[in-house]
């Protein structure tokens, strides 16, 4: 909601600015996709390790 007010006080003041960022807000956002998948892959690889190395002390009863 508070994005839609801000969109639409941008248009009030600033047409043309407000029709740009409109028209490039969904290029912008398929730009974004791969840096998204890459930040997905690197977290999953931290949590693998992590539980990889965590697995030890689960095994003996530790980490209730």
């Amino acid at each position: 909601m508070l994005k839609l007010l801000l969109w639409l006080v941008l248009l009030a003041l600033c047409w043309p600015l407000a029709l740009l960022v409109l028209l490039l807000w969904p290029l912008l956002w398929l730009l974004s996709l791969p840096l998204r998948l890459v930040g997905i892959v690197i977290e999953s690889a931290f949590a693998l390790v992590f539980a990889l190395l965590m697995l030890p002390a689960r095994l003996l009863g530790g980490g209730r």
